[in-house]
């Protein structure tokens, strides 16, 4: 199966985030089957999704581990051409959810397995296979944590997020957390004898919008964009009917945080605030940033394989940060750009598609004894 042909198949699953993910992990493990690997299939606690692991190669060797997510953000978009769980082509142009998102890289990742079961590998290759990571991450600390038990400490690890094949030293870390209010409903023509749960938010609201602005004055990393920490909210809602008293509203916050920031010390104040007025808070996802020295030996491999020089920081967020929080040196590089993902005619290209197969077996090749 070629490169391309994987990731046609990859992109027929429609492995959205937060959904059962059965059907790819099988198509995933029966892959690895087919070709002598056995694969550790990891179960989360939600019970119907999984993560994959996978070594060939001695696994009793420091190795470098190949992490990509499984999953993709719906395709509710009506801009959408054609049916986006179907992979079309468009010249160069591979069109279809996750094709740059991750599932280019994941297809990469695959093709190389018929060719590093031939080598005599000193050096092992691990594959490393999330899900939920669009979710904040949600399943790749369940497999990170059972690392020790499969193979020796990796040399590193590379996510292939959207990176134009360059590698990325930095980005920031995340935390979402959700703050529930519940008023007493009623009629709205007596507002006197009840509680409006959205307007119970009106003051987490306000803090929100006070440390957002605070923020922008530091401290500071001009590696990133923008330089400073961030804060937002995403999602406020709440009520039934223009006529009813609301008696239940929510909404969620996300803090990003510049390294040597935490985004649960900047968000602790608005929890005190919202606890302050009775609102209820619980921790959606979170995910450590990523900090990358300039010169470490991961970088510099990944920049002599891609031939192009690190980029200082990114904007997103990937799983990067939970493997190197597990000690084990962490890098991003990966094909496309990370401005067409989450979009309608997501796309990646062909010749994306090919370069990062043959970086990736390059970086094999040199682990050949």
């Amino acid at each position: 199966m070629s490169v391309e042909e994987l990731l046609a198949r990859l992109v027929g699953f429609k492995s959205v985030v937060g959904t059962a993910n059965a059907p790819i992990v099988e198509f995933v493990r029966s892959y690895f089957v087919s070709h002598g690997v056995e694969p550790h299939v990891l179960p989360g606690p939600e019970g119907d999704r999984s993560n994959i692991f996978a070594t060939i190669g001695p696994k009793d060797q420091p190795g470098y581990i190949l992490s990509g997510h499984l999953d993709v953000v719906p395709a509710n978009e009506p801009q959408w051409l054609a049916d986006p769980f179907v992979m079309r082509m468009d010249g160069e142009r591979m069109i279809g959810r996750g094709t740059c998102d991750m599932k280019g890289y994941v297809a990469a990742m695959l093709s190389l397995v018929p060719d590093l079961v031939t080598m005599d590998l000193a050096t092992p290759i691990h594959f490393a296979l999330s899900y939920d990571e669009e979710a904040g991450g949600r399943g790749a600390p369940h497999m990170i944590a059972r690392i020790p038990e499969f193979c020796a400490p990796p040399i590193g690890c590379i996510v292939g997020e959207p990176s134009g094949l360059a590698p990325v030293l930095r980005h920031k870390g995340k935390t979402a957390i959700r703050l529930t209010a519940t008023g007493k409903p009623g009629h709205s023509s007596r507002t006197d004898l009840g509680l409006n749960a959205i307007h119970m938010l009106r003051p987490a609201i306000d803090a929100v919008v006070d440390v957002t602005e605070a923020l922008k004055t530091g401290p500071l990393d001009p590696a990133f964009e923008p330089p400073w920490s961030t804060m937002q909210i995403g999602i406020i809602r709440g009520g039934e009917a223009i006529n009813i008293i609301p008696e239940h509203a929510f909404m969620d916050i996300e803090a990003r945080a510049i390294a040597g920031v935490s985004p649960d010390d900047l968000l602790q104040p608005i929890i005190d605030q919202a606890t302050a007025v009775g609102l209820s808070s619980e921790k959606l996802s979170s995910y450590p940033p990523l900090a990358m020295k300039e010169g470490s030996d991961l970088a510099v491999l990944m920049e002599t394989l891609s031939g192009k020089p690190s980029l200082a920081a990114v904007s997103y967020g990937t799983e990067a940060g939970l493997f190197q929080e597990a000690g084990i040196p962490t890098i991003i590089c990966g094909p496309g750009d990370i401005s067409r993902a989450h979009k309608p005619e997501e796309f990646l290209t062909r010749t994306e598609l090919s370069d990062t197969r043959a970086l990736l077996l390059r970086l094999a090749e040199r682990g050949v004894a």
